[in-house]
């Protein structure tokens, strides 16, 4: 496991650099399908470094990232991949945007790091060794009181079909008078989660690479994370529901719209 973190760190890291040398500089973007939906030519040359890594590494393994897509191989190591989560804050010089990299054994994450170099972050966790912050150990609030929850939400560019406008989950929530923000890195929603600055987080359409790390940092900080019927959660789930633990069910009752 050494080894795998070794490696991990190594690319997170070097994505890092990447991502912070070219912050607030110029860059080419183009936009994918979709309103909205960005990529520059720094996610690019981020998952480009992170895949080489990896590559040198561990030639036999699976990967998949935002980018590139699906690089299958017959192996039950994959690495899950987002060079930058939040382009758009990215593309915009706003320094709320991460690499975010996830290892799974079969069905199991192993090990997760998002970092965010514009501000020092680099979260990190171990498959039942906990979750950190700058190696320093992270857990989630210990509030019960729902009224009193600080919350963090995000609104996908595409509507899911489900049966609800997520807009309307939303107020929801506003009519109870608490607190929601939108920071626009759905990884970086899921480790402040894992460290206490949120409650609890939700929302509609992420994909693998928007959540892997994240989804082990929570449960490694002593989060609860499940899909919107309170089912375990896969990080190819399209509902995600992160939370303390306390106030798990108040958050439930609200998206599921029960009185």
């Amino acid at each position: 496991m050494e080894q795998f973190k070794k490696v991990l760190l190594e690319a997170t890291k070097e994505a890092g650099k990447i991502i912070q040398q070219y912050f607030q500089g110029s860059f080419n973007i183009e936009n994918k399908e979709g309103i909205n939906n960005l990529v520059t030519e720094v996610d690019k040359h981020s998952e480009k470094a992170i895949i080489d890594i990896i590559r040198k590494n561990y030639p036999e393994h699976s990967i998949i990232s935002e980018e590139v897509g699906e690089m299958l191989q017959e192996s039950d190591y994959q690495w899950i991949i987002d060079p930058i989560d939040g382009t758009v804050n990215f593309a915009h010089g706003i320094p709320i945007c991460c690499v975010s990299i996830g290892l799974k054994h079969k069905e199991e994450l192993l090990l997760g790091a998002v970092y965010n170099p514009m501000m020092n972050e680099l979260f990190f966790a171990e498959k039942g060794k906990g979750a950190y912050l700058n190696d320093k150990p992270i857990k989630v609030s210990s509030k019960t009181n729902f009224a009193k929850a600080c919350l963090v939400t995000g609104f996908p560019y595409k509507w899911p079909n489900s049966s609800e406008h997520p807009i309307r989950v939303f107020e929801r929530f506003i009519l109870e008078g608490l607190p929601v923000r939108r920071l626009g890195s759905a990884a970086i929603d899921l480790c402040w989660v894992a460290c206490g600055r949120f409650d609890g987080f939700w929302e509609y359409n992420l994909s693998s690479w928007d959540v892997a790390a994240g989804y082990l940092i929570v449960q490694e900080a002593g989060g609860r994370i499940t899909n919107f019927d309170g089912e375990p959660y896969s990080v190819f789930d399209k509902e995600t529901l992160a939370t303390n633990g306390h106030i798990h069910e108040d958050m439930l009752r609200l998206i599921r719209n029960k009185k």
